[in-house]
């Protein structure tokens, strides 16, 4: 396939496959059955933090992640990195498979009653397929960072460039794909866990960047707090004002409405 374009237009392809694994990004295609408990979860106490568990996105790359992780272990969270199968590039789905047995150790390991869930990037979608599979009933909060939550247009111009270089969770990411239209279709925040969802103005992987917009969450960009932030997508998880961005939503309490009066204080 590649074989075909034109030199120009093969390194474009591959530029915007490599923008995919570098910024974490994913798509659907697969269809989408929710499992919706017969009771729907009632919201949970916010008081008490449990485990963290946060999820790469596209290409599966656990490296920031982790740093962001230590951060959290810092400020006195339990934080855990969960790998993706099949180096983040296969069905979403079965990623979140992955995340629920992660959440069941977590809570058996500590006994919480809940725990706090950080996606980033794709992986952010993965936790949100998670929670509409029932795993809204053992949340507290949903943060994600830089998600596609509806598609970027980086994955439709590789789908549609090179096809055959692009893998199931490339698909899955794709603007108005079957798994994203019907994780949209109802509530993009199931009732149990308050959701948080952050994201840069600079991101030119996740495009558009107000993609991560999610009906229900507190929606926060990097630059409302930091006006002069230039951060880009692959930098969320290791930029110092987005990890204290992180620390904050995540602490006891309902999550807090950050602004520029916070800058300073989250920046150092």
């Amino acid at each position: 396939m590649l074989a075909g374009l034109s030199p120009a237009r093969r390194r474009l392809v591959l530029g915007l496959l490599a923008a995919l694994v570098v910024g974490a990004v994913a798509v659907a295609a697969a269809v989408l059955v929710p499992r919706l408990t017969a009771d729907s979860p009632t919201p949970v106490s916010q008081a008490d933090p449990g485990p963290v568990l946060l999820v790469p996105g596209y290409g599966g790359s656990t490296t920031g992640l982790q740093v962001l992780a230590d951060v959290l272990g810092t400020a006195g969270r339990d934080a855990t990195v969960v790998p993706v199968p099949g180096d983040g590039t296969g069905d979403l789905e079965a990623s979140a498979e992955v995340l629920g047995q992660a959440v069941d150790a977590a809570l058996a390991r500590t006994g919480a009653a809940t725990v706090d869930v950080v996606g980033y990037s794709a992986g952010g979608v993965v936790a949100r397929l998670w929670a509409a599979d029932g795993g809204a009933a053992q949340a507290r909060r949903v943060l994600t960072l830089g998600s596609p939550h509806h598609g970027t247009t980086v994955a439709d111009l590789a789908g549609s460039l090179a096809p055959d270089q692009c893998p199931v969770a490339c698909q899955q990411l794709q603007t108005g794909s079957g798994l994203l239209r019907r994780l949209n279709a109802g509530d993009e925040t199931p009732t149990g866990p308050t959701w948080v969802s952050i994201w840069t103005q600079d991101d030119t992987t996740v495009t558009p960047p107000d993609s991560a917009r999610l009906d229900g969450a507190l929606n926060l960009t990097v630059q409302s707090v930091c006006a002069d932030s230039t951060v880009g997508h692959g930098q969320l998880p290791t930029d110092p004002l987005v990890q204290g961005m992180v620390v904050a939503e995540l602490a006891s309490g309902q999550p807090v409405d950050l602004g520029p009066a916070d800058c300073a204080r989250l920046s150092s």
